[in-house]
């Protein structure tokens, strides 16, 4: 079931592209967060030239990087002509520039902490390394376009376009990288445990029943061969609650920091169902292979990618089925949700180890590590003639070819980028305008409907630590659930994790920073690179979209000016800076914020 499709031997083209890409991003992200300042000083708006980042070599030579750079209308983002990148030593000729020469010599003079410059350097070349694993296999498949399932591209996508560490995975071997990366394809079980109902917790939503939630994803031959052997055991299946665990997880990780707990039957293996899955995109998140309409399943795993631990924090995990009831709650009965038919992939269920229960000194290795969260399928909202892509598709290569190459030639480049704004700008401000809930939505969380080609609506995904709000300010706070609130340590360990906040900036940017600025930011670079669409033209598009909401729902006008999509300045959480210090250390950036030349003068919205 788990036969590994090895990657064929990578040639020296896949080291040099992919080392291209990855240094190209940390070098935009090092300029773009002023990690160090090119020797001309920092670049302006409009830049477009050459620049120089200095350096020294462990001997204390000068060293210098040069390239070519433009500074985007698009929130001020730095650009490079990735294959410009040269090094040259001394008044010596100037050459390639390696990966870990750059971190050495340029990010070396920024932070003399050896410790964390080499925490980042194995990042970037383990991305490195398991980039090119992905390309040459990648490069053995036929390019298949637009007959790809949702759930094959899902496994197909190419990491995040502005951070450095997009693939890095630290914990994973290549092998297990070929096995788990969802690049591969390949057919997956989880390893389901018996977990004792006194030492976990479990949340569904309202209207749920766990027992018919097992019974459907497992089978009911499954779920009684599952009961027998706990009663084999001299064990009541009425005392546990049945979790799946990703396969490496349960290697790595179960074995160790629950052993008590496997050696007192409070955790039991129970072994393999009958279906196979698929890794999506965020690796630790499933599809169902055998039955498209089971539920996705969002397992804790204990690597490291885009430099963040994907662990499942108890409190997301009991979150997510009250954040997705209050979800829904709020739009049943609201009459612009229902025209424009968005959709939510409820969280409906979730289980999670009680860590209070272990000795203190056994808490921090365990923590975050045993959990699951269901999530609904999106092929149970398609209607007839509806395909789903996700988001992220848009600005998916295959091959040489852009995958929405096919539709952009049948609808028209403005047409249908106008469509696909429209479709998915809408959902997300009248969430934001209309119930004061701003929405973590990065194209990795936003699921596009379309009907041949066309976008039509959104699906979206992610809820349990996703959402941002102030409650003093929703319009119904009596709607709210009481959540359970992030611990102090969670805190500590990263203070941007929470949704309650009483800054209202925090709130919208909550919403700037992941959608504008890295979704819709992305393609807007990524229409005029491969298409040539005007950024100034497709930012205008954005605020024609945002306008128009205003004026069909006059009675929002108080949260316009609360949440201020046309302010002059978003801030953005500074990715590659907080590889370099810590948390705590590393506040978020200003950039400029490129509808703020759309606003209206007094008396109006936009100039």
């Amino acid at each position: 079931m788990n036969t590994i499709h090895k990657a064929p031997v990578h040639s020296a083209a896949y080291e040099a592209n992919v080392q291209e890409r990855v240094l190209g991003q940390l070098i935009e992200a090092v300029i773009y967060e002023e990690i160090a300042v090119p020797l001309s000083g920092v670049p302006g708006a409009k830049f477009d030239g050459e620049l120089i980042l200095g350096g020294k070599t462990a001997e204390g030579e000068e060293v210098s990087y040069r390239f070519k750079a433009k500074r985007k209308f698009t929130f001020g983002r730095v650009r490079l002509a990735r294959e410009t990148i040269r090094r040259r030593q001394g008044s010596g000729e100037w050459g390639p520039a390696a990966l870990a020469q750059f971190v050495a010599e340029v990010l070396g003079q920024a932070q003399r902490d050896q410790e964390r410059l080499g925490m980042l350097l194995e990042e970037l070349l383990s991305t490195l390394a398991k980039d090119v694993q992905a390309q040459a296999y990648r490069a053995s498949l036929p390019p298949s376009g637009q007959e790809r399932s949702y759930d094959e591209l899902e496994s197909l996508l190419d990491g995040h376009p502005y951070h450095p560490c997009y693939k890095s995975r630290i914990g994973f071997s290549m092998e297990e990288n070929a096995r788990y990366g969802p690049e591969f394809g390949q057919r997956l079980q989880p390893v389901w445990l018996a977990v004792a109902k006194g030492q976990s917790l479990l949340s569904v939503m309202e209207g749920e029943d766990y027992r018919a939630i097992i019974a459907y994803e497992l089978g009911s031959e499954t779920l009684r061969q599952f009961e027998a052997i706990l009663t084999e055991k001299g064990l009541q299946a009425a005392d546990y609650r049945f979790m799946p665990v990703h396969p490496w997880q349960w290697e790595h990780v179960i074995t160790s920091a629950f052993r008590e707990q496997l050696e007192d039957a409070s955790i039991v293996k129970l072994g393999s169902g009958t279906d196979v899955y698929y890794a999506q995109q965020s690796i630790r998140s499933w599809a169902n292979a055998s039955n498209r309409e089971k539920a996705y399943m969002k397992m804790a795993l204990n690597i490291t990618n885009t430099s963040t631990r994907r662990m499942l924090a108890k409190h997301t995990v009991l979150n997510a089925p009250l954040v997705s009831r209050w979800l829904l709650t709020l739009t049943e009965k609201d009459e612009t949700a229902k025209k424009l038919g968005f959709v939510f992939l409820a969280e409906f269920a979730g289980i999670t180890f009680e860590y209070d229960k272990l000795p203190a000194d056994s808490q921090p290795q365990a923590y975050g590590n045993l959990g699951v969260v269901w999530r609904q399928s999106v092929h149970r909202f398609l209607k007839e003639g509806e395909s789903a892509i996700p988001l992220s598709s848009v600005t998916y290569l295959d091959g040489e070819k852009p995958f929405i190459d096919p539709w952009i030639s049948r609808y028209g480049l403005q047409a249908w980028t106008r469509q696909l704004l429209e479709t998915a700008i809408t959902p997300l401000i009248h969430m934001l305008f209309a119930h004061g809930l701003a929405m973590e939505s990065h194209a990795q969380n936003i699921v596009l409907i379309h009907q041949d080609g066309l976008p039509v609506r959104l699906a979206l995904k992610d809820f349990h630590d996703g959402l941002r709000f102030s409650k003093a300010q929703l319009p119904q706070p009596e709607a709210c659930p009481e959540l359970n609130l992030e611990p102090a340590a969670h805190r500590a360990i990263n203070r941007h994790s929470y949704m309650q906040t009483d800054d209202l900036d925090a709130v919208k940017d909550f919403l700037h920073s992941a959608f504008f600025f890295v979704c819709l930011g992305d393609i807007g670079i990524f229409m005029h690179e491969r298409y040539g669409l005007k950024e100034t033209e497709f930012w205008q598009m954005v605020a024609d979209v945002i306008r128009q909401y205003e004026q069909e729902h006059p009675e929002h006008a108080a949260n316009f000016a609360k949440y201020d999509l046309f302010s002059d300045t978003i801030q953005i959480e500074q990715l590659a800076r907080r590889r370099l210090w810590k948390d705590m250390e590393v506040d978020p950036k200003h950039v400029p914020n490129p509808l703020a030349h759309y606003r209206m003068p007094q008396g109006g919205r936009t100039q």
